[in-house]
């Protein structure tokens, strides 16, 4: 496999039906963090972060402005800021205008991530709606990081994965039932 120092995690619509079905399966002590990029409608409330932690024995929180990043946590980005990473491995949160009519937007982390961890990078592509993530991971790709997508026919909205297989090649095309086991090994 790789060396990796970090997955991030995006998706749209019917990507958090598949992060539950990831997460209970994951190792409790993997030696990097995944970082959750997905779009979200702004709240007040951490029903996200709960209902992740329930399911893990990793650390689940939302991302904090200049947070480092630490090893066996999941990271999730709050909704409406783009969730860069910093060349000194932390968060930046930034309220510019909406990409892919998002904000958080998927390109916008996983280009800002590949830049930080170039071969060390995996990322990985769920269910949603509209094209947000697939110049992201030729970003990701041009790195030399690890590109992963879900399989169109499993996604409960099959577009983002489909239009992401349309102009790039992933080095794995992944249903639920084999991410948990997938990611388990980025560590080995």
């Amino acid at each position: 496999m790789m060396n990796c120092d970090a997955l991030m995690i995006g998706g749209s619509a019917g990507s958090l039906e598949v992060l539950l079905r990831i997460i209970p399966g994951l190792d409790a002590s993997l030696p990097f963090p995944i970082i959750l990029v997905l779009h979200r409608m702004p709240g007040k409330d951490n029903v996200l972060t709960d209902l992740l932690a329930a399911k893990t024995k990793l650390s689940v929180k939302e991302v904090e402005e200049k947070e480092k990043l630490r090893p066996a946590t999941i990271y999730i980005a709050p909704p409406g800021y783009h969730l860069l990473i910093e060349g000194n491995r932390t968060f930046s949160l930034d309220a510019s205008e909406k990409v892919n009519f998002s904000r958080p937007s998927l390109d916008v982390s996983f280009e800002s991530a590949a830049y930080v961890f170039g071969k060390k990078l995996a990322c990985l592509l769920l269910s949603g709606a509209n094209s947000d993530g697939s110049k992201g991971l030729l970003n990701v790709q041009e790195k030399k990081g690890m590109v992963l997508v879900q399989d169109p026919a499993t996604a409960v909205v099959s577009y983002m994965p489909a239009h992401a297989l349309e102009i790039l090649t992933p080095n794995a095309i992944l249903t639920p039932d084999e991410m948990p086991g997938f990611i388990n090994n980025l560590a080995k």
